[in-house]
């Protein structure tokens, strides 16, 4: 299971990049399929990468993004006894600016990700003058302007560009 966890978690990293280079548009069958075969090997949140904060919100993320139904109760495991984000994560920069991306694709009423949300930015915040480049640079920029506008700034450009072509 771990073999299978870790080259899921190498797959996601890879269509993370893809993506975030702005060529996605070029594998969307192969990502579909790549997201559609991971979706259905983790159908209980509890299997998901174990308390690895940054994959399993990556893995939300990019299903949430392509309009997979996964629940925000994965993040639930990162909650303390009182209700509030552990403060273990405080540390793990890279789990921390993960989850910060997955809030914005929360939906209305789902208080665990309003509340990661504030939980990340009050955090990344507080500690972005302190990290090293290029994480400092990675995390001011996420905090201005959030992967998923990114994202979403990339497919309409592409879609203009398809609708240039196609006159």
């Amino acid at each position: 299971m771990a073999t299978v966890a870790a080259s899921h978690s190498q797959l996601l990293n890879f269509i993370d990049a893809v993506q975030r280079l702005g060529v996605a548009y070029h594998f969307e069958g192969e990502i579909e399929e790549a997201l559609q075969h991971i979706y259905d090997s983790f159908h209980d949140a509890n299997d998901m990468d174990g308390d690895d904060l940054y994959n399993i919100s990556l893995r939300f993320r990019l299903h949430r993004q392509q309009g997979y139904n996964i629940s925000c109760g994965i993040f639930d495991k990162f909650k303390d006894e009182k209700g509030g984000f552990k403060e273990d994560f405080i540390t793990n920069v890279k789990g921390m600016l993960g989850l910060f991306e997955a809030t914005h694709l929360r939906v209305h009423g789902k208080d665990i990700l309003e509340e990661a949300l504030a939980f990340t930015t009050t955090h990344l915040n507080d500690m972005v003058e302190s990290l090293r480049y290029p994480l400092a640079e990675q995390v001011a920029h996420a905090m201005k302007r959030p992967i998923t506008k990114d994202f979403n700034l990339v497919q309409s450009l592409r879609k203009e560009e398809l609708s240039n072509i196609a006159r």
